[in-house]
Formats: structure tokens, sequence, C-alpha cells
């Protein structure tokens, strides 16, 4: 039987150059060697039932013209939609199986239970993997949307207001709460859009649209260094296609006004 191996050397991830294109690596064995220590994971398998495995590997491959070593962000312009998605999924498993070796309660090594859920070797308590819940919302006020520069932007980008759910909180809570801390502004009408894994690490992406409903733009210092309303006609640099902020405004710059 042939597996996928999903292969990550920290957040890098090992793709198979396959003439012009990248794929990830399909056969029987490992394309690299396991060392004694290497725990291998079983991934739920691919739409066309092919098996998933995945592992961490200690330093990246460089002796091999035939794979290359690349960031899971970046590869989402090289792989299928379907394989990129997987390899996050691969990367938020490694990731939790990193971070949980011993027991929280009482030290104890942790055991794999099942695929996804490891129990403590001595007072058997069970752990699953986490997600970080967090909301993201375009704000609509007439043909005009609200777009924000986050100081933890890497580079001149606007996107959306967003942040994490807190505890006891409803997503629709989170999503008032944010944009009235980030913006000093209200909002009615709230509208599902959708949701987005986001492997970086451990993320869950809920995305809404919004309407205008009152206030000032008071910009939380702290958080956000810039924020305007914005046409179709003049937007600033936008997000990156990978992620869900660009899927709602793409999806708000296709429609069609009436």
């Amino acid at each position: 039987m042939k597996y996928y191996w999903f292969i990550f050397c920290k957040t890098d991830l090992l793709l198979e150059k396959v003439g012009n294109n990248y794929t990830i690596p399909l056969s029987e064995e490992p394309p690299i060697a396991l060392r004694p220590w290497t725990h291998v994971m079983n991934i739920g398998p691919t739409e066309d039932g092919t098996e998933v495995k995945a592992f961490m590997i200690d330093s990246p491959v460089t002796d091999n013209p035939n794979y290359e070593m690349c960031g899971l962000r970046p590869s989402f312009y090289l792989l299928s939609t379907e394989l990129y998605l997987k390899a996050g999924k691969c990367h938020e498993l490694l990731y939790w199986d990193q971070n949980t070796k011993f027991c929280g309660v009482c030290g104890a090594p942790m055991k794999m239970h099942t695929d996804i859920s490891k129990r403590c070797t001595n007072c058997a308590k069970e752990v699953w993997p986490q997600l970080a819940t967090a909301i993201i919302v375009l704000v609509h006020k007439g043909d005009e949307v609200l777009l924000v520069h986050a100081r933890n932007f890497k580079s001149d980008f606007f996107g959306l207001v967003a942040g994490f759910v807190e505890t006891g909180e409803t997503l629709e809570e989170a999503v008032h709460r944010e944009v009235a801390e980030e913006t000093g502004i209200k909002i009615k009408n709230l509208r599902y859009f959708g949701s987005q894994p986001w492997p970086y690490p451990c993320g869950l992406m809920v995305g809404f649209n919004a309407d205008y409903d009152g206030g000032d733009l008071q910009l939380q210092q702290s958080e956000i260094s810039k924020g305007a309303w914005f046409t179709k006609e003049n937007l600033p640099n936008i997000p990156e296609r990978l992620s869900i902020a660009r899927m709602i405004l793409d999806d708000w710059i296709n429609q069609t006004s009436i």
C-alpha cells in the first residue's frame, strides 16, 4: 500500500518535484530513513482513500534533488487545495504531539490512545488536540468596508477586524466585542460567511459580514496601527489568497452593485 508522507522540519514541509510541479511524496516506505525515536502519526485518508502518515524530522532535507523543503504557507501556491489542507491538518497534529509528551496533571509520559487522543500512563488523563478559535469580520458601510492594519502584521497590507473567542463567549458576542474594542464602533446584521482551518499553529477562523451601526473610529492603539473605510476603487494592499480574510473580501469585490 502506498501512503502520502507529510514530513515536517519545524514548519517546513518536504515536497517532491514532479516536472515543473510539486506534490507530497507517495510511496510504500517513507522517502527518508526513520530514526528509532520518530513518531509516525496516522492521519485520515485523502478523498480518494489514500492513507496519510506524518512525522517530524530534526534537520531539513537538502541532499536530494527530487525533494525541496517549503514553508507551509507558501505550499498553498504549489500543492492542490486538498493536499494543502491535509498538510495543515498534519502540522496541527504534529504540533499537538510535540507539546503533549507529558501529562499536565501528574507529569507522567503520555501515550497515544487513538489517532487523535492520548492517555496518561499513570493517571489515565486523556487529552485531544485543542483549537484556538478566532472570529474575523468585514464591516460594511454603504459602498465602503472597514479595513485595518494590525501591529502584528509582517507587511503593509490591510486586513479585517479579528480576534480570539474568549471562554464562555458565543461567536456572535466575540464579533461585537472585538469590533468595539479594536475600532470603537457598533455593528448590526451579523451574517455568517464560512470557516477555515488556520494551522499556524492550531487555529480555526470563523468569518462574518456585518453592517455599521454607529460610532466614530477610535482605534485600539495597542493592537491596531491604521484603519479606515475603503471602496472597491481605492483598496490598499489586502491579504493573500490563502486566507479567509481574502475570501471574504473577494466575495464582496465580486458582488455586482444594484
